[in-house]
């Protein structure tokens, strides 16, 4: 995991100057907006638009690396938090935009005898059935999909049981991976790569029930210094198109 972070860390630099160099801004974007963000990335540039360098990651992570000058030009975060805090350090253009709302899903892989469901019973049978070997999760270190799932199993009073058996991902996207790949019993990850090419035919998914964890309030923002390539695709993510696509992948809109 620290490799990982590091190494794109080390990255930034490079990409920012390769892109830049091609007038392309840089943009740092949490994992669950991996399918998503490159369709709407797609929809900008049949628009007109210069295509944007995405770097997908867990939004902590990149939090740190904006804070120790990382030279992002734009933060789409899956928890707000982060954003906020980078406003607050005067990091940012203004407080950004609510952009999406997330959505947690309970998976379970092919052949996996996990039951899904949205409050998780199927889970507490298994473990108590002595069942479950392997969840996967994101890191709740830096990862928001991987608090509110920790959320989520203690309100059901699961995390503690399943201490020992938990999988954590560096990102959402790469519990996701571990769960397609069936080298888990289940995993808890975004609903947008739930609904994504990767999982077709992998297996099934329930939405969590919101109630068992706090809101996704997913944000973006400019950082200090961007670019108008990188303002034009900020505003287009606010826009009908990328909204469309959007919700296409599982995402609560704001507003609706």
């Amino acid at each position: 995991m620290h490799r990982r972070a590091l190494l794109a860390g080390l990255l930034a630099a490079p990409l920012a100057s390769a892109a830049r160099g091609r007038g392309r801004p840089l943009v740092a974007a949490a994992s669950d907006l991996r399918y998503a963000l490159d369709a709407v990335a797609d929809a900008f540039v049949a628009a007109g638009g210069v295509r944007p360098e995405i770097v997908y990651g867990a939004s902590g992570r990149f939090h740190q690396q904006i804070v120790r000058g990382a030279p992002f030009e734009l933060y789409l975060a899956a928890d707000e938090s982060y954003v906020l805090d980078l406003a607050r350090r005067g990091l940012t253009v203004d407080r950004g935009r609510l952009y999406a709302l997330g959505r947690l899903v309970l998976f379970a892989p092919t052949g996996s005898a996990l039951a899904v469901d949205p409050r998780l019973d199927g889970l507490a049978r298994a473990l108590a059935a002595g069942r479950i070997r392997r969840i996967a999760v994101a890191s709740p270190e830096h990862a928001p999909y991987g608090m509110r799932a920790r959320e989520a199993l203690r309100a059901r009073g699961l995390w503690d049981g399943l201490a020992g058996r938990l999988v954590f991902g560096a990102s959402v996207a790469e519990a996701a991976r571990y769960a397609f790949a069936g080298q888990v019993d289940g995993g808890l990850f975004a609903l947008s790569l739930a609904l994504a090419p990767p999982a077709r035919g992998r297996g099934r998914h329930a939405v969590v029930d919101p109630r068992l964890h706090s809101p996704l309030r997913q944000r973006m923002v400019r950082l200090r210094g961007a670019s108008a390539a990188a303002g034009a695709f900020y505003d287009f993510l606010a826009g009908g198109t990328a909204r469309t696509l959007l919700a296409r992948f599982g995402f609560g809109l704001p507003g609706e």
